[in-house]
């Protein structure tokens, strides 16, 4: 059992609407609006889960937290092989971590790379084959938030990979979302400003459950 402490951090988005959009009828402005900027904080909410620098009032993401498995691939990185995926799986499963909702978590790029690049000289096999969502039997899935120009020796441009049971990766909001319409500000403009408050915090509940490879490279 571990003790976590979870602290509510302002995450902020806005938008500024023209009243002559208001005036349309065309779409329903209120839900375009609503929908924009809740992607805006829940793209940054995700960022904030995988790599937060838990600095000021950033959360700390899973690759920052101390203790997570580590897989190194070079002095400047390195093209990750199915020797690498295996080493991600070994370091959960050694801690006895791996149970729960098992997955992989990479960058377009690397998923690209690890689709060209054979299990063996032999089999014909890709260490990401046909079937796009799953990688060595377990789910799999790519995003862009995930950073793809982290530092390794000379290399500016490497990749991480996470593998772990994202069961334990607890996400926290406190009080939904808080929406401010501000009709005042800009209205010598004609422009309505939009502002809406989110607090939130994440935590890694046992770092075991998280491995990472942060110095792979897609050639």
């Amino acid at each position: 059992f571990d003790k976590i402490s979870l602290t509510p951090n302002r995450l902020g988005a806005k938008t500024h609407i023209s009243k002559q959009l208001l005036a349309q009828s065309s779409i329903s402005v209120e839900q375009f609006v609503r929908n924009d900027l809740d992607t805006a904080v829940r793209i940054a909410v995700d960022y904030a889960a995988i790599n937060g620098s838990g600095s000021g009032n950033v959360p700390e993401g899973i690759l920052n937290v101390t203790g997570i498995g580590n897989v190194a691939g070079g002095t400047n990185g390195l093209l990750p092989t199915f020797d690498h995926i295996i080493d991600l799986e070994t370091a959960v499963s050694v801690d006895n971590a791996d149970i729960g909702a098992l997955a992989y978590l990479t960058t377009p790029g690397i998923k690209g790379a690890l689709k060209k690049a054979k299990t063996d000289s032999g089999s014909g096999l890709f260490v990401w084959g046909q079937d796009a969502q799953t990688l060595n039997g377990y789910r799999a899935a790519v995003s862009t938030q995930v950073p793809s120009d982290l530092v390794k020796g000379s290399s500016s441009d490497a990749h991480a990979i996470i593998f772990g049971n994202w069961n334990d990766l607890i996400l926290a909001s406190w009080g939904g979302f808080d929406i401010v319409v501000d009709p005042y500000t800009l209205a010598t403009q004609a422009t309505v400003r939009v502002i809406v408050n989110s607090w939130w915090d994440m935590a890694v509940r046992h770092p075991e459950s998280f491995a990472a490879m942060k110095d792979a490279l897609i050639s």
